[in-house]
């Protein structure tokens, strides 16, 4: 049997000798292994890199084993792994304390009459360390703007989860010279989750370079990571330093050592690549050589 449906199975093997509770208790006691006292949520890390797989709706538990598989044995890198939602209950139970696992999205609400939706306290309940939000496809097929991506973002946080919150401009908005403009409004937008004091990671993807093939020069990117950070300070100046920068667009095996190389990129948010394993683990390794 496949490492990573043992879990998804093991309710229905055991269910006429075993009742759900006992189920459900000791699935949530080892999740909670993969959170870490210090790591992730902590603050004492957050000079250490950051890479996150969003598989966006790609994968299957082929991909779960073949990524457990080829995962590289890296210390001092922080690293999640964000599948489709079906797929959480079975990286959960793979992760053996080596990474951590995300969702690509949550409902704003917390709970009730939303059909389709999930609320941040039932991730939260099974050991899901962090929750993308205001990702561009989001804001693009679900016409979520900033109010939206705010009220998601609260809702992570009241969860006591940390939210990846996305930000970038549209081609038209980098050739018209208004790029720093639309990030840093959209950062303020998040002023007050950015004040909580609570773990925010900030994710910078140029909408024009998701999924394309073309990256941002890594001037660009740097450039852009310091306009946050300068927003970032604006906005909560007595911590603004404990939030990590992500870059996403186009990360890759050959661009992520470049990346890494800067003091301004903190971490990625890697799309296509994460689908390829031995990329995939490249680019954690390229996290690990960055860290000393």
């Amino acid at each position: 049997m496949l490492a990573a449906a043992a879990l998804a199975c093991c309710w229905f093997c055991l269910s006429p000798i075993l009742p759900l509770s006992y189920f459900l208790e000791n699935r949530k006691a080892a999740y909670t292994i993969a959170r870490p006292e210090g790591g992730l949520l902590g603050g004492k890390q957050m000079t250490t890199r950051l890479v996150i797989a969003n598989w966006k709706m790609n994968g299957d538990l082929a991909l779960i084993d073949a990524t457990v598989e080829a995962y590289p044995q890296v210390s001092k890198v922080d690293v999640i792994l964000v599948p489709p939602s079906l797929y959480v209950a079975a990286l959960l139970a793979a992760a053996n304390d080596r990474f951590q696992v995300g969702l690509q999205d949550i409902g704003r609400h917390d709970g009730g009459a939303h059909t389709g939706e999930l609320a941040a306290s039932m991730a939260a309940e099974l050991g899901v360390a962090a929750v993308i939000v205001g990702h561009s496809e989001r804001r693009a097929d679900n016409s979520e703007d900033d109010a939206i991506v705010a009220a998601k973002a609260q809702r992570v946080l009241e969860a006591g989860l940390m939210p990846v919150i996305c930000v970038g401009e549209s081609i038209e908005e980098r050739q018209a010279g208004q790029a720093e403009a639309r990030v840093r409004a959209q950062v303020q937008a998040q002023a007050e989750n950015l004040r909580s004091r609570l773990p925010v990671a900030i994710a910078y993807e140029p909408i024009w370079a998701i999924g394309t093939g073309v990256s941002a020069s890594v001037v660009d990117a740097v450039a852009m990571h310091r306009a946050i950070r300068s927003a970032l300070e604006q906005i909560a100046p007595d911590h603004a330093d404990e939030m990590r920068i992500l870059y996403g667009g186009s990360v890759n095996a050959e661009n992520a050592a470049e990346l890494f190389a800067h003091v301004e990129i903190e971490g990625v948010l890697v799309g296509g690549a994460s689908l390829d394993t031995d990329q995939f683990a490249a680019i954690i390794r390229a996290a690990g050589a960055a860290q000393g």
